[in-house]
């Protein structure tokens, strides 16, 4: 079996181009005991990614330069050797950025198609439904009425924030850039209101915004949205 890999092969200086990958093509060996041969479906593209690629002090290794590109994937077993997974089992693996992997079986988690379209495994009902969930629940503790304000709104994190604050009575409020991303803050993910970071009067628009005052914060961008809410 073979997989197509996306490895990187420069450090990117400000937004990565096409010329910091490179595509290869290699040959995986055999299969192992305790082993499955995984096809990925679904990779999720996340912003973490940008920091992995850079050598910058961080709270994770960078990836290595003609290493594979990091990143949780959605995958289909096709080959097991492992008695906890059988062919056709869609697991959570990080597999990274190619078509084909070898896992280990313990280091992969069985998805229900049934019970969710297994994709969600990489958005809601993953990572960044569990940051949304865990940080706005088990740190921002809204309660009912208050107001919760939420930088990236429209991301997979901040638009998650949104929806549970409304779920415990709160008042959301969305910070996006763009017309659009405001328009689908109210239209799509049901916030109370929506703030352009972008307009040249950022800070009066997020003022009328919350006539309240801001009792919970969730931090996603920081700079000068931050420094807006704070003051």
């Amino acid at each position: 079996m073979q997989t197509t890999q996306v490895r990187l092969a420069s450090r990117p200086h400000g937004e990565p181009t096409a010329d910091d990958f490179e595509t290869t093509t290699v040959d995986l060996p055999p299969l192992e005991d305790g082993q499955v041969l995984l096809r990925v479906r679904y990779l999720s593209l996340d912003p973490y990614m940008r920091g992995r690629m850079s050598e910058a002090e961080s709270y994770a290794a960078p990836v290595a330069l003609g290493e594979v590109m990091v990143g949780a994937t959605v995958c289909e077993v096709v080959e097991s050797r492992s008695n906890s997974r059988a062919v056709g089992d869609q697991v959570l693996s990080y597999s990274g950025w190619q078509t084909h992997a070898i896992a280990d079986a313990r280091h992969t988690r069985r998805l229900d198609p049934d019970a969710a379209p297994v994709s969600t495994a990489l958005g809601v009902l993953g990572m960044p439904g569990f940051t949304a969930y865990a940080g706005l629940l088990v740190l921002g503790k809204p309660q009912p009425g208050e107001t919760v304000v939420v930088a990236a709104a429209t991301g997979p994190v901040g638009s998650a924030v949104g929806q549970i604050a409304k779920l415990k009575g709160a008042r959301a409020v969305g910070i996006a850039g763009g017309p659009a991303k405001c328009q689908a803050l109210l239209d799509e993910f049901g916030f109370d209101a929506a703030v352009d970071h972008r307009a040249p009067d950022f800070r009066e628009l997020l003022a009328e915004a919350v006539p309240d005052g801001v009792d919970v914060y969730f931090e996603n961008v920081g700079g000068e949205v931050a420094t807006a809410v704070a003051l």
